[in-house]
């Protein structure tokens, strides 16, 4: 479910626009309709008069979460605008993560409601609304392991419960078989690091990121490539392409 977050958190979600109209409404309702409406009680109508001196103070504080609302919007933009590759996406923190697959998403035209509050992992990340459709989305950008069974699993379960239209999973690296497996004829969607770099690609506002090939050329024996995460040296944990005849044969690329 949703990490919990306080009013002030969700406020900063909306769109500056949003919050810029609240700071109007909330001025002129507090300032000018307020001291029109005649009140029985006393302390109510003490209250009523102490409101219209305290509507710019209000106003202000929908004024400041527009600010950092629209600071929040560029900043996914730019984070979004300036990835150039699969590993440049790696290494972003798991939190700017989030907010660049948001963007991605709210791009493609779809409404995005982002959980907020602690924690690297809490659940269900984004909530994507569209023609009707709510979509649950996890984020991981694992760096040094594959995205298993026991995630995929997870989300078609709160997929299920919360009668969701469908449930994404999007992570930087890969899905295990058993992952991949699980999902086929499921209403879940797995989008690996291939599928992101697509993802990003088609929504920068100057294409810049390298698309994630899924095969490539040997470069000693001129033989298809197939990827592989090293399991141990100064490389654990690193994505690489490796010969697919090994090991016959020991070629590697880097990604």
């Amino acid at each position: 479910m949703p990490r919990k977050s306080s009013l002030l958190d969700d406020l900063i979600t909306l769109p500056w626009w949003f919050n810029l109209a609240l700071a109007g409404v909330v001025y002129f309702g507090l300032k000018y309709y307020l001291p029109t409406i005649e009140f029985n009680d006393p302390a109510f109508q003490g209250i009523g008069n102490a409101f219209p001196n305290m509507a710019g103070m209000f106003a202000c504080i929908f004024l400041l979460t527009a600010a950092i609302s629209a600071y929040h919007a560029w900043r996914r933009g730019e984070l979004l605008d300036r990835q150039t590759s699969v590993k440049s996406v790696k290494a972003v923190n798991w939190r700017d993560f989030e907010h660049m697959v948001s963007e991605a998403y709210r791009r493609q035209g779809y409404s995005v409601q982002e959980s907020t509050g602690g924690g690297a992992d809490g659940g269900i990340d984004l909530v994507l609304n569209k023609d009707g459709n709510r979509i649950l989305v996890q984020c991981k950008n694992w760096r040094s392991r594959k995205v298993g069974v026991t995630t995929v699993r997870e989300l078609f379960g709160v997929v299920t419960a919360e009668n969701a239209s469908e449930g994404i999973v999007v992570c930087s690296g890969h899905f295990t078989k058993d992952a991949i497996d699980f999902a086929k004829g499921k209403p879940v969607t797995l989008v690996d690091g291939a599928g992101l770099s697509h993802l990003i690609g088609d929504v920068q506002k100057s294409p810049q990121i390298e698309p994630a090939v899924k095969d490539t050329v040997c470069p000693v024996c001129r033989g298809p490539m197939v990827m592989r995460t090293a399991r141990r040296g100064k490389n654990a944990g690193n994505d690489f392409w490796g010969c697919s005849r090994f090991p016959k044969c020991r070629g590697t690329r880097s990604v």
